[in-house]
């Protein structure tokens, strides 16, 4: 972590410096958390959310904030809207409850396995390759990613995006 003289007392667990941090960055956590949520009434929990987030493991989250990579305004934007979505994700409510569905009516076809695609080696990049694979096979988050993999989000997105761009252009020229 880049050195931010603002958050060394609050990772030293002052909580004057965790009261300060909050009274200065709710706003803006909360406008975040808006632009995400479908209702009201769910900003207040997702904002409470993205605080406990911050602040679990003894601030791990907050401990990786890089100083050198994004300004901190622009990196707890980006957690907000990333924790407020996955949240979002997890307490998606079911319109019916699965219990009520006759089973005859849950079940699916079998599927057939999908060939894996043989892509020339020279065609992605390893970390486009590696990126691909978290997002894809995996099933996991831009945010999941890039703290593996120790970079910011928005370069899983642009790798991803590059990729995806090279994908296209490859089969596009092997369909003509």
């Amino acid at each position: 972590m880049a050195k931010n003289s603002n958050l060394d007392g609050l990772l030293r667990g002052d909580s004057g410096a965790w009261e300060a941090f909050v009274r200065r960055y709710a706003g803006l956590i909360v406008a975040a958390v808006r632009g995400v949520a479908r209702e009201a009434a769910e900003v207040e929990d997702l904002t409470q959310e993205v605080f406990l987030r911050l602040c679990k493991d003894d601030f791990r989250l907050l401990r990786s904030y890089d100083a050198s990579r994004a300004g901190l305004s622009t990196w707890l934007t980006i957690v907000a809207r990333s924790t407020a979505r996955d949240a979002m994700r997890r307490h998606r409510p079911t319109s019916v409850p699965i219990e009520t569905v006759p089973e005859g009516r849950l079940a699916i076809d079998p599927v057939e396995p999908v060939r894996k695609l043989k892509l020339p080696e020279a065609l992605l990049s390893p970390r486009q390759r590696e990126i691909l694979t978290m997002l894809y096979d995996r099933e996991m988050e831009v945010s999941e990613i890039a703290l593996a993999l120790g970079i910011d989000p928005q370069t899983v997105r642009s790798a991803h995006h590059k990729a995806m761009v090279k994908l296209r252009a490859h089969f596009r020229a092997e369909v003509e």
